[in-house]
């Protein structure tokens, strides 16, 4: 090779965050500094290398291994001589420099740096060794220093990673980036935590077709919901305003953000799903078919399926019994008939103007007495929420005194335990004797619905009209196809109104201020 031509090089860049970019320590700045360190010792740069968003403490990242394929490649003709801004550039930990170091120089590569002179020679290497364990050793002290910075953020009431669905992070004076509802994406996520709550989605399965039924909910690529997901936003306590984060030992520590659902939802919704767990909602439930699943067959008391019948210009839709041995087995029922009688069923539940404010009126009035019963209720619940925090001190004293790991565990898990009473306990407290809305707010679209429940069937959501028949009924519906619809076991809100017609009613109070709710999501059902 002729003296005067200048020896070939690469330059490898890294940086670990986009936020090295911006701040002014990325890719263009350490190039350019290769770059002149190169026009200086006169070298021919011939590719360089940039590696974006990877910790120097990995061996096997993308453009290194293209690196040493490219320096292999030409190993057998030439030495490349390859040029890194700083030794932390190679890697950040010491290990992982050493397998490059040998890496680069078994590929016939020289590692020179405009920071650094890399000799092998002993003190050299010492040299080498020392600056790339302090590189680790920064890495490490970054790592520790963020985690801190994020877990003291977190003890603080601010959630520091990535927001679920329902939530975005805005600015607040005070506060920082904070999370806030995001709608309608806030509203969807509500109404399924409180729907599933509440037993108004039965299973997962629907309130997965629930979400996939809003085009605003994120979607896979395949338009579906996954089962994952669903889970992930019935699981995720940030929901009911608190920050759980056990890897950091942070438990129910309140957040500062808005809660989209109360915390007895939220322990609702997890009962629901570690002791009541139902096997997924059948995907053959259709909105051509609303009564499938409610309807059985008055001979053998089986339920009814539905489906599709191909005539000579068209398919008809039917109802019909598949219980074999049935008398009625194979026989279709029109689906214009059944759905026809069912909605006659319906508007014989709508109760007479006269009869149902008659009913408003005594509501009103046990709404009133249950307001005024609610201090001595307040006292009682204070007088628990002592307790349990009483509770909570002797499991702690007894974590300090155990000397064996399995009863250590055993007592976190029921200090945590007492912690999710003592958390449920006090929101009780907050709300007891204030009610969140007038007497009007909360029972409005009740009543609404107890005065005609036909309004809703009309919906053209299938969710809408299977909750009709959750609320108006008890039982399926036995259906005989001669004498139609048999007596109906209806729901006590309308057993009570039929009872106030006979003149035979009594309005007894329930355990507690708080009436019991039935939530279908559009509105709410009160049965004091």
């Amino acid at each position: 090779m002729n003296k005067n031509t200048p020896l070939k090089a690469v330059i490898y860049c890294r940086v670990s965050s986009a936020k090295q970019v911006t701040e002014g320590h990325g890719l263009d700045s350490q190039e350019t500094r290769c770059h002149e360190y190169a026009k200086h010792k006169n070298y021919q740069v011939v590719r360089v290398f940039h590696e974006e968003g990877i910790t120097g403490k990995l061996l096997d990242r993308p453009q290194i291994q293209e690196m040493l394929a490219f320096l292999k490649q030409h190993k057998r003709h030439e030495q490349h001589i390859v040029i890194i801004d700083d030794i932390s550039r190679l890697a950040r930990d010491i290990e992982t420099h050493i397998k490059l170091r040998a890496s680069i120089q078994d590929a016939r590569g020289k590692l020179e740096s405009p920071s650094i002179e890399f000799g092998e020679d002993s003190d050299s290497r010492l040299v080498e060794h020392l600056l790339a364990s302090v590189a680790a050793h920064q890495r490490e002290k970054n790592t520790e220093q963020v985690k801190n910075r994020m877990r003291a953020r977190m003890l603080n009431g601010y959630w520091v990673f990535f927001y679920p669905v329902g939530y975005q992070y805005v600015e607040q004076e005070g506060h920082g980036k904070i999370l806030a509802r995001d709608e309608p994406l806030a509203s969807i996520v509500t109404e399924a935590l409180e729907g599933y709550a509440s037993g108004r989605f039965e299973t997962q399965g629907e309130v997965k077709r629930f979400l996939e039924f809003h085009e605003a909910f994120p979607k896979a690529s395949n338009g579906e919901v996954r089962y994952q997901q669903v889970n992930n936003v019935l699981t995720n306590v940030l929901y009911a305003g608190y920050i759980d984060y056990p890897k950091w030992d942070i438990h129910l520590h309140p957040g500062k953000h808005e809660p989209l659902i109360s915390f007895e939802t939220y322990q609702a919704i997890q009962q629901r799903l570690n002791g009541q767990s139902k096997a997924p909602a059948r995907k053959d439930i259709h909105e051509d078919f609303p009564l499938r699943g409610f309807v059985t067959c008055g001979c053998c008391g089986s339920p009814m399926t539905s489906g599709w019948s191909t005539g000579r210009n068209r398919k008809y839709p039917y109802y019909l019994c598949a219980k074999k041995g049935c008398g009625e087995y194979g026989k279709s029922i029109k689906k214009e008939i059944m759905e026809k009688e069912f909605e006659a069923l319906l508007q014989e539940l709508r109760p007479t103007p006269e009869l149902f404010y008659m009913a408003i009126e005594m509501f009103k009035e046990l709404w009133s007495h249950r307001q005024q019963g609610a201090r001595e209720e307040s006292l009682i619940m204070q007088s628990e929420l002592r307790r349990i925090g009483k509770k909570v001190d002797q499991f702690l004293d007894r974590v300090v005194e155990a000397d064996t790991p399995m009863l250590i565990e055993t007592y976190e898990n029921k200090i945590r335990e007492l912690q999710a009473q003592k958390v449920e306990m006090s929101e009780k407290v907050r709300n007891c004797g204030r009610p969140l809305q007038s007497f009007d707010d909360s029972f409005r679209t009740a009543f609404d619905f107890l005065g005609n429940p036909h309004k809703l069937w009309s919906s053209d959501r299938l969710e809408d009209k299977r909750a009709v028949i959750r609320l108006a009924f008890e039982a399926k519906l036995p259906y005989d196809r001669n004498e139609g619809f048999r007596t109906a076991q209806t729901a006590l809100p309308f057993r009570l109104l039929e009872d106030m017609k006979g003149g035979q009613y009594e309005l007894v109070e329930g355990a507690g201020f708080e009436p019991a709710y039935v939530e279908t999501g559009r509105f709410t059902i009160c049965c004091l």
